[in-house]
């Protein structure tokens, strides 16, 4: 177990990998001095409520549904796309809440998520070889010198756009916009003119029904906030460590370290190494930290990974996020799962179908399946009910925006459909409407899973 004194910037003594190299070490200097002065985006407040909220889905008390943009762009930043997304994770959240009868926490892949780990430094084209793209907040996807080249000014510039999405997010949670009317009535308009109507209608009716149920006892939004508003969490990957430690600040009332640039945070299936500079940071954060668990993940590492990040086994603290493909969730998800648990570590587990199931299409788009995704999320479940252990919750990479970039659902997108309003900066995502379709899908599953 890590003994040694942490401080926010004690990974700079650590091995690191997945970073970009920046040409003027000055100007990424001045960027991070920049960044450390400026306003948190998150407060340790909503981080613990987070905790607590997260606790709970620990104990099986409530389920977790994270999603939003594979990476966010700068480009695509406006506020018609951030109010698509707050949408979507909205009426997801209403079918999974009465499917599973308890709470859903949701957070979203929002307000932070502009950088992605790469599988190589460099990428090349006709016969070019240029840095690959890190995210907007590193450089741009235009393969030019110019665009690919490290510049931290991105830096500041992915801050503003994050007190920006957080500002209208923060509005529409409690403004209105999440009132359990509107949403639901969006939910009906969906299944109305979804071609796989007939199956989703009734669970639409049973919502409907307890609705009117609830404001015949005299429950509704004037005297129950709770149906009129609602609490979206931020989170994205924390990769540029540079960044994350420039937003860490000290809790004046509990002398702890909170990372204020998110309220969950991620480490990646590229940066989990116990002795790196990730988990190096992550382990002094006071903030809920996402850990993705993959087909190479061995139980032993996952131990010691859980006893570095989470020494006191705090509820709520861990999300494994487990990332294998449809063929092989049932082969290498149960030693994980057998081995956390003979080991007695506090933690959730969250389904993602999307990183394992990310194909090419003849076209040369890269695409994913909606069938591959369900396909892994039900055998996800499968493994918990085996096991007895609990399944608690999924974690998709979406948008709200009317994109074809994953093949399938009932509209049945096809590869050669890929082309029409292919927007992704980097990896397929579902649109809104198959999104919600996966939420309808998996209602069984999520109903049979609580009992």
């Amino acid at each position: 177990m890590t003994t040694s004194i942490w401080t926010p910037s004690s990974w700079r003594k650590k091995p690191i990998v997945q970073q970009p190299q920046y040409p003027d070490l000055t100007a990424l200097k001045q960027a991070e001095n920049t960044l450390s002065n400026m306003p948190p985006l998150v407060f340790a407040g909503e981080i613990n409520q987070l905790q607590s909220d997260l606790a709970k889905v620990a104990k099986g008390k409530a389920f977790l549904l994270q999603g939003g943009d594979c990476a966010e762009s700068f480009s695509e930043f406006n506020a018609d796309k951030i109010r698509d997304t707050f949408k979507v994770l909205m009426q997801m959240a209403i079918v999974m809440t009465f499917s599973a009868s308890c709470p859903v926490v949701k957070v979203g892949r929002i307000a932070g998520q502009y950088a992605k780990p790469r599988s190589s430094d460099m990428e090349s084209s006709d016969g070019i070889e240029l840095p690959s793209y890190r995210g907007d907040i590193v450089n741009g996807i235009d393969f030019t010198n110019e665009a690919r080249q490290a510049d931290p000014e991105r830096l500041v510039t992915a801050y503003n756009q994050a007190a920006s999405t957080l500002n209208l997010v923060r509005a529409f949670s409690r403004g209105g916009f999440a009132d359990l009317h509107q949403v639901h009535a969006w939910n009906q308009n969906f299944v109305t003119n979804s071609p796989l109507c007939e199956k989703y209608q009734i669970l639409a009716d049973q919502i409907d029904q307890s609705i009117r149920f609830m404001e015949a006892c005299g429950i509704n939004a004037k005297n129950t906030p709770q149906l009129h508003e609602t609490s979206l969490y931020t989170s994205h990957e924390a990769l540029l460590l540079g960044y994350e430690e420039a937003l860490t600040r000290q809790d004046s009332l509990s002398g702890d370290w909170y990372d204020c640039s998110a309220h969950m945070l991620w480490i990646g299936d590229r940066t989990r190494q116990p002795d790196h500079a990730h988990v190096e940071f992550l382990r002094g954060v006071k903030n809920p930290v996402g850990i993705k668990v993959g087909p190479t993940t061995k139980p032993e590492d996952l131990d010691r990974l859980l006893a570095i990040l989470n020494p006191n086994n705090e509820a709520g603290r861990i999300t494994l996020i487990a990332r294998m493909g449809a063929d092989k969730i049932t082969d290498f998800l149960p030693p994980l799962v057998r081995a956390v648990k003979s080991g007695g570590h506090n933690v959730i587990w969250s389904s993602d179908p999307m990183h394992g199931n990310t194909i090419k299409a003849s076209s040369g788009y890269k695409t994913r399946s909606v069938e591959s995704i369900l396909k892994e999320m039900k055998g996800f479940f499968e493994v918990h009910r085996a096991e007895g252990t609990h399944a608690g919750g999924v974690h998709f990479e979406m948008t709200g925006q009317n994109v074809t970039e994953c093949i399938g659902g009932a509209y049945m997108i096809s590869e050669q459909d890929l082309g029409d309003r292919y927007h992704t900066h980097c990896d397929p995502r579902l649109n809104g409407e198959q999104a919600l379709e996966l939420a309808y899908l998996i209602a069984d599953t999520l109903k049979s899973a609580r009992h």
